[in-house]
């Protein structure tokens, strides 16, 4: 789907089937220095068994025109204006990474518009070490190997790699390839200098589901505990042997985590 919004051409990928507003919308919303296609797995099966599917290129990012927005307040501004745009009514927001902070600031500044969220390898606060933020800066590269190196539990998984064919470890580090120069340090410093997670927590009126990775170096579980008791109602899944690339490491993990949320949430 393509939608135009602030005079900008923007991309949600769909799961394969044309969105429906009149089914309940899930919208996905990617991490730094990544796109739609981080949701492949969850996204298509949700499209095919009774769910609407947007999954969001964030401006700047993958297929959506414009210049990549500077604040996590202005992308979840962004994500409830275009989900609007697209016809969707009240959404449960599944964010990743820096995802997760703009689905919570989002259910906090338009519950109206937020059934649910889903805060997938989160944290709060979510500081970004001087030496990547200084990598991200001055040797991009460099950055997408530091990431790369503290986002997995591991690099070659036994007895193979959680999607069959292919080096998650390869496939992310492509991935991040693929975005602009300078969106990386962009969606860092976004991350690092919001303030708002309590406070858009305890504004929030929805139900909220935390998947986290028992290994995640870049938001380790313990650094999402304090959100997880300010969001009322919260419930947290922990998935084993699995680092910050939860959609790539644990993908059947994580949507099994997800069919289990969506079907109890209230209308």
């Amino acid at each position: 789907m393509r939608i135009t919004l602030d005079g900008h051409e923007a991309y949600a990928y769909t799961g394969g089937r044309a969105f429906n507003p009149a089914l309940p919308t899930v919208c996905f919303i990617h991490g730094a220095q990544h796109d739609h296609s981080v949701w492949i797995l969850q996204s298509r099966y949700l499209a095919h068994h009774g769910y609407g599917v947007l999954a969001w290129d964030l401006p700047g990012h993958g297929r959506s025109a414009g210049a990549p927005l500077a604040s996590i307040a202005a992308l979840a501004d962004w994500v409830t204006r275009a989900n609007a745009r697209a016809g969707a009514g009240r959404a449960v927001l599944v964010g990743h990474s820096m995802g997760s902070l703009i689905a919570l600031h989002a259910a906090g500044a338009a519950p109206a518009a937020v059934r649910a969220i889903a805060l997938v390898g989160t944290a709060f606060p979510m500081k970004v070490s001087d030496a990547l933020l200084q990598a991200a800066r001055d040797d991009e590269p460099r950055a997408f190997d530091m990431i790369n190196q503290w986002s997995f539990s591991g690099v070659t998984h036994r007895p193979g790699n959680p999607g069959p064919g292919f080096s998650v470890f390869n496939e992310t580090r492509r991935l991040m390839e693929r975005q602009r120069p300078g969106v990386l340090l962009n969606d860092f410093q976004a991350c690092n200098a919001y303030d708002a997670g309590l406070t858009q927590a305890a504004a929030a009126r929805c139900l909220a589901l935390l998947v986290l990775g028992e290994a995640d170096q870049m938001t380790p579980p313990k650094a999402a505990r304090a959100l997880a008791q300010a969001l009322s109602g919260s419930r947290t899944v922990s998935l084993p042997r699995c680092g910050h690339s939860i959609m790539a490491e644990q993908p059947e993990g994580l949507l099994a985590a997800l069919r289990a949320f969506l079907p109890g949430l209230p209308d």
